[in-house]
């Protein structure tokens, strides 16, 4: 059973969602002709550089290492006992939902913001574990501190026991980018498996 978020939790995660809200508000004017059931942040300025390695092949990424293909990505780690889990599952979902030829065009990538505990074998295995395709990125902790804050990503550790042991309240949104590299979507964690996949099929289509 999926755990309920504790309300400091949810304040947290508010409180992100109106940073983003925020950084957005400037470039309303720019949104795409295009219908989305997702939050539609074209022109957004944020989220312009990627500078972790693939956890697979532990070889440099950066936002070109995607272009070509419509990406979703998301920020996490492994031991997160919610939120992490639903959203890779909700993804591989939503790709079954769309036709095998537009799935083969969407990337999905897993960002992780615990990369003291969450290694480079391990996250290899954890992506895959939600489907075979699914590529994870990691890096430095100030890497990633500093990809985070571009990003508009908060996390921080929460319950700690000791070094080793404790949870990491983070942002739980999905950043979508299209083919050119251009920031899209934001969608919320609680989006459904059918508007998540009709949204990327939309993405897919208007490019193909």
């Amino acid at each position: 059973m999926t755990k309920l978020p504790s309300v400091r939790m949810r304040i947290f995660l508010a409180s992100s969602l109106a940073i983003i809200a925020a950084a957005c508000s400037p470039t309303a004017d720019k949104a795409s002709p295009l219908k989305f059931n997702a939050t539609d942040i074209t022109g957004a300025s944020f989220a312009k550089t990627l500078a972790l390695n693939d956890a697979a092949t532990k070889t440099p990424r950066t936002l070109d290492s995607f272009k070509g293909k419509v990406t979703v990505f998301f920020f996490g780690y492994m031991f997160c006992p919610d939120y992490c889990p639903t959203t890779m599952t909700t993804l591989n979902s939503a790709l079954a939902k769309m036709s095998p030829e537009d799935a083969k065009q969407v990337e999905i990538v897993f960002v992780t913001v615990d990369p003291k505990r969450d290694t480079p074998d391990q996250l290899a295995k954890y992506v895959a574990a939600f489907n075979p395709n699914f590529k994870a990125l990691y890096g430095s902790e100030e890497a990633t501190a500093a990809i985070a804050k571009d990003w508009k990503i908060i996390y921080q550790k929460a319950q700690i026991k000791d070094e080793n042991t404790y949870l990491v309240d983070h942002s739980t949104q999905m950043y979508v980018f299209d083919k050119q590299n251009r920031i899209r979507l934001m969608i919320r964690h609680e989006a459904g498996v059918e508007a998540i996949a009709k949204d990327l099929t939309t993405l897919v289509k208007s490019e193909s």
